[in-house]
């Protein structure tokens, strides 16, 4: 018998349960084929229709992929993948739950630029220099925006951790970015923006991960205190 109505949402919950702690005790390994829908609601004691909500979840979620033709496969659990969705949760933020994103991005990209500080290669820090340089050279938004991003992503993957780096490379999303930028902008920004990278690459320059992270923490604070005096007027 197939479930229906508030019971259906919660089997439906406990197979993606059960899959995925197949695939974190072993049993289901990253790229390989889910076996079939019929089987797996049958060994897992779940009906189809539920089995199958619980797969579409997990290929929304990016944790299975669907190959036509071929079957439902176990995605190679890549940090960028799994973190695709909140990239969006992310793009569609607005007001106070805007304000707590950069919360959370202040938090984490210290840490990386403190990180980084202590990793980043000769090559690594020429590649900032060289964004660094190209919004030093153009007031047009979206170039800006474009180096000031490749700015802090060449930043991050000198920190080495690919978690961080797919987290704040959804924090800092292309709209996220420009919704604040383009308000933000009426005050100077970019001359101010300018001066913040500027300190963050000499405290990358000088290896000194304290002043890097407290660099960043006041570049990224800088545009939530403007975005909260924005919600309070």
């Amino acid at each position: 018998m197939e479930e229906t109505g508030p019971r259906k949402g919660t089997v439906t919950q406990r197979a993606i349960e059960r899959i995925t702690a197949m695939i974190r005790e072993g049993e289901l390994e990253p790229g390989g084929r889910l076996p079939t829908e019929r089987d797996l609601a049958a060994r897992l004691g779940i009906s189809r229709s539920s089995m199958r909500e619980a797969i579409r979840a997990l290929t929304v979620l990016g944790v299975l992929e669907a190959r036509h033709g071929s079957g439902i496969y176990v995605t190679r659990l890549e940090a960028g993948d799994l973190l695709e969705t909140f990239g969006v949760v992310a793009d569609l933020s607005r007001g106070q739950r805007l304000v707590e994103l950069l919360q959370v991005r202040r938090a984490l990209e210290s840490a990386a630029t403190a990180t980084a500080a202590a990793r980043i290669t000769a090559d690594g820090l020429a590649a900032v220099g060289k964004h660094l340089a190209a919004m030093d050279a153009t007031d047009d938004p979206d170039e800006f925006l474009a180096h000031d991003l490749a700015f802090h992503r060449e930043i991050v993957a000198a920190a080495g951790n690919e978690t961080m780096a797919a987290i704040l490379e959804g924090l800092s999303s292309r709209t996220v970015r420009a919704r604040v930028r383009r308000g933000h902008q009426e005050e100077d920004a970019f001359a101010r923006t300018r001066s913040e990278h500027a300190a963050i690459h000499r405290a990358l320059a000088a290896r000194d991960p304290e002043a890097a992270r407290a660099a960043a923490a006041a570049h990224v604070g800088a545009v939530e205190e403007w975005l909260r005096a924005r919600l309070e007027d």
